[in-house]
C-alpha cells in the first residue's frame, strides 16, 4: 500500500511507524516532516528519507565597528570557533570631521568572512545556519541606486560637521535640544543620521535631484552591507539603527511624516524597518560573497543592542556599558507601558530612549542608554597624536606608574559632549597641571575621564530608571584594563563584571541569529551561555 506523504508530527509518525521503513543511516527527528523529508519509491514500498545534516552547525556574525570590521562563527555552546578582523581608514578632513570609505568597509567585510570560514576549515555555507549583522549606528551613506555606488563618504557617527544645522533647527524649534525627545526618544544632536542627510543634501551637487528621481537610497552601516549581500535585493534595516535616525517614531517604531517634513528628507530614499530578529533582510549571494552564499541573514541589531543581548541583560533593570570608540551604558526597561499610553518611558536626565530588541511577532523591548562620545578613542589620540606610547597597553603601564593623577582632570569633548549634557560647543581640556606633572599623570587622568563620564551616566540611569544597580557588566577593549574597572567600580560603588567572552558584541548578534533560526529556542538557553570572568568590587576608602 503507498503511503502518502502527509505527517506533521511525531506522534503522526509513531502511529504509522509499522509502515515505514527508514534507511539505517538516517534517524527520525522531531521535524517538519513537510520541510525534511523526501518520497522515495521504490518496488516494495515508499520510505521517507530524511537527508543528512552537517556534522557541524554554526551561526556567523558580522561585526562592523567604528575602527574595525570582525567577523565570527559561533557553535551551538556559545564557542567562538574563529575570528576574522580588519581595520579600515579613518578620514578627518576637517576639525571635528569624522568620514569613512564605505566601500573599503564592504571589501573588508566580505575579506573577513572569507577568512573566519577558512580558518574554521567551513567549505560548505550550508554548515552556517543564520548570520547576523551589528554595527556603528548613525553613520550615514548615500548610494545610487543604480550603479551601487557611495555618493560621498560615510559620515561617521561621532562627526560633529552638522553642527550648524543642529543650532538652525533648534532654533526653528523653538529653542529646546529636547523638542523631538517625545516622538524620538532622542535629542535633536550630530549625532544622529538626520542631521547629516541634511549636510549631504545641503553641500553634495545633484544629490536631491538624483534623490527626487528616486535613484539616491540612504542607510545606516548595516542597511548598507545587507544592500551589498543581497546584491541589491533587499533595503531594510532593524528598529535599533532606524530609531538613532531623528526619523523614525519610537513609539510606533515607523519613519514619521511630520520628522521627514522637517528635516526634508524623501521617503523613497529610506528602507523599510523590521523587526531585529527574524525580519525580512534576505539571504547572502553568491557574487557577493561565495563563502557564505545562500546564507539567511537572522538578525540585526546596532553595535551597542548587541552588546546588551551579548551580555544577557534580559530583565528589566539589567545593565551594561561598552568601553570602546565611545562609551555606551544601556539598561533594559522593558516593553511600552500601557500606563504611558503605549509608549516607552522618555528620560528626564540626558539619556536616550531606545528599542534594545525586538523579536519577530512580539513587542519591542526598550532601553535606556547614556551615549560618551570619546572612550577608547582618547587613548588612541594619546599614541597617534600626542606619541604617548606605541600602544593602548603601554599608555595603560604609564598610566599605572603612578598612583593617581595628582589633581590633573581631563574633558575629552573633541566633537562635544554626548549623554547628559548634550553640549555641542564644548571642547576638550587638560586642567590642573603644575611643573610637578608628568605625561604618566596626563594618561592616568585620561584613563580616569572615560570612568567620570560614565559615572555621570551612570547616576542619570539609576535616577531615571529608580532602579540602584548591584553590578554593571562590562565590555569592549579597554575593559581589558583591570585597573581602569577598578577605579570604575571604587567610584560607582556597584560591582564591575567583566565576562569571559570579550567579543560580547559579535556574540550578541550571532545568538540572535541563532534564535532566528532555532539554534537556540529562548532566552533563557542564552543567559546560560553568559559566564563573568572576574568580579571588581568598590575598595576605596571615603576618606579617598
Amino acid at each position: 500500500m503507498k503511503l502518502h506523504v502527509y505527517l506533521l508530527a511525531l506522534a503522526a509518525l509513531e502511529a504509522v511507524s509499522g509502515f515505514l521503513r527508514v534507511p539505517p543511516a538516517f534517524n527520525l527527528r522531531t521535524v517538519d516532516v513537510s520541510l525534511k523529508a523526501t518520497m522515495i519509491t521504490n518496488n516494495e514500498e515508499d520510505q521517507l528519507y530524511y537527508p543528512p545534516e552537517p556534522a557541524h552547525q554554526y551561526v556567523g556574525a558580522l561585526d562592523q565597528g567604528t575602527s574595525s570590521t570582525r567577523f565570527i562563527l559561533m557553535d551551538q555552546s556559545g564557542e567562538i570557533v574563529s575570528v576574522s578582523q580588519k581595520e579600515h581608514t579613518q578620514y578627518y578632513p576637517q576639525p571635528g570631521w569624522v568620514e569613512h570609505d564605505a566601500n573599503e568597509i564592504w571589501s573588508n567585510s566580505v575579506d573577513v568572512m572569507t577568512e573566519a570560514m577558512q580558518q574554521a576549515g567551513i567549505t560548505s555555507p550550508e554548515e552556517v545556519l543564520s548570520i547576523g549583522i551589528t554595527n556603528q549606528r548613525e553613520t550615514t551613506v548615500v548610494w545610487d541606486k543604480l550603479t551601487g555606488e557611495p555618493l560621498y563618504k560615510a559620515i561617521v557617527w561621532n562627526c560633529g560637521r552638522s553642527a550648524p544645522i543642529v543650532s538652525r533647527l533648534q532654533t526653528r524649534l523653538g529653542g529646546s535640544k529636547d523638542a523631538l525627545r517625545d516622538k524620538t526618544g532622542l535629542p535633536l544632536s550630530t549625532y544622529f543620521s538626520a542631521t547629516k542627510l541634511v549636510w549631504l543634501f545641503e553641500n553634495v551637487p545633484d544629490l536631491r535631484t538624483k534623490a527626487e528621481a528616486g535613484t539616491v537610497l540612504f542607510g545606516t552601516i548595516d542597511c548598507w552591507l545587507t544592500w551589498k549581500l543581497t546584491r541589491g535585493s533587499v533595503h531594510a534595516t532593524d528598529v535599533t539603527n532606524a530609531a538613532r535616525t531623528l526619523l523614525c517614531d519610537v513609539g510606533t517604531l515607523e519613519w514619521d511624516p511630520e520628522l521627514l517634513h522637517l528635516f526634508d528628507v524623501p521617503r523613497s530614499i529610506l528602507p523599510t524597518i523590521e523587526p531585529s530578529i527574524g525580519g525580512n533582510f534576505g539571504k547572502v549571494e553568491s557574487e557577493a560573497c561565495e563563502a557564505l552564499a545562500g546564507v539567511p541573514i537572522g538578525a540585526i541589531l546596532g553595535d551597542q543592542h548587541a552588546a546588551t543581548f551579548g551580555q544577557a541583560c534580559f530583565r528589566v533593570g539589567d545593565a551594561k556599558s561598552t568601553f570602546g570608540t565611545g562609551a555606551f551604558l544601556m539598561m533594559n526597561i522593558g516593553p511600552a507601558s500601557f500606563e504611558n499610553g503605549g509608549r516607552p518611558r522618555v528620560s528626564e536626565r540626558g539619556l536616550l530612549t531606545t528599542p534594545f530588541y525586538q523579536k519577530k511577532g512580539e513587542a519591542p523591548v526598550y532601553a535606556f542608554e547614556g551615549a560618551v562620545a570619546v572612550a577608547g578613542s582618547l587613548i588612541q589620540w594619546l599614541r597617534d597624536n600626542l606619541q604617548f606610547g606605541s600602544s593602548a597597553q603601554e599608555i595603560g603601564e604609564l598610566a599605572a606608574s603612578v598612583p593617581d593623577a595628582q589633581g590633573v582632570r581631563f574633558v575629552p569633548a573633541f566633537a562635544g559632549l554626548f549623554a547628559p549634557h548634550w553640549r555641542e560647543d564644548a571642547r576638550g581640556l587638560i586642567a590642573g597641571l603644575t611643573f610637578f606633572h608628568t605625561k604618566a599623570h596626563i594618561a592616568r587622568a585620561a584613563l580616569d575621564s572615560v570612568a567620570f563620564q560614565s559615572a555621570e551616566v551612570f547616576e542619570a540611569m539609576t535616577n531615571d530608571s529608580g532602579v540602584s544597580l548591584s553590578e554593571l557588566r562590562v565590555d569592549g577593549g579597554m575593559t581589558a584594563n583591570s585597573d581602569l574597572l577598578q577605579f570604575l567600580a571604587n567610584i560607582l560603588g556597584t560591582n564591575v563584571v567583566r565576562p569571559k567572552i570579550s567579543e560580547t558584541t559579535a556574540a550578541g548578534v550571532a545568538y540572535a541569529a541563532g534564535l532566528s533560526v532555532g539554534m537556540w529556542s529562548s532566552l533563557e538557553e542564552i543567559t546560560a551561555l553568559w559566564t563573568a570572568d572576574q568580579t571588581f568590587t568598590p575598595n576605596m576608602k571615603e576618606s579617598e
